[in-house]
């Protein structure tokens, strides 16, 4: 699956599908992104069940600003609405095929009940 631009007209709706999605937040100037890009580039390609989107953030400040993305490249995973994993830095293929098979085993149920009990404290 090829990789898919997001902006502010696509985003929302992007991630609110179930399932795993990728975001790579990336500029055109920045080398460790030029570097990164091939490596995001395949695993789409092996990956066709998660969605891989891209953010140019020279094009798409109000999202890199919404995300607090102070370095590029910076790397979002989400998944059923979750934001699992958000880190700046390149990463090697091994290294995001590991993060891909950790998303997929996190248990979401969990998630789901560990962030009620977070809002039940916060508003206690």
């Amino acid at each position: 699956m090829a990789t898919v631009e997001l902006t502010t007209d696509n985003f929302n709706e992007t991630l609110s599908r179930d399932g795993i999605t990728l975001v790579d937040f990336w500029a055109s100037w920045c080398g460790p992104c030029r570097q990164f890009a091939p490596v995001f580039e395949k695993a789409s390609e092996q990956h066709d069940d998660i969605v891989f989107g891209k953010v140019d953030t020279e094009a798409q400040q109000e999202l890199a600003a919404a995300f607090d993305v102070r370095s590029i490249p910076t790397l979002m995973i989400v998944r059923d609405r979750v934001v699992l994993f958000a880190q700046p830095g390149a990463l090697p293929g091994d290294a995001l095929d590991d993060l891909i098979g950790q998303a997929r085993a996190v248990d979401m149920d969990e998630v789901r009940k560990q962030a009620a009990e977070s809002e039940e404290t916060a508003e206690a």
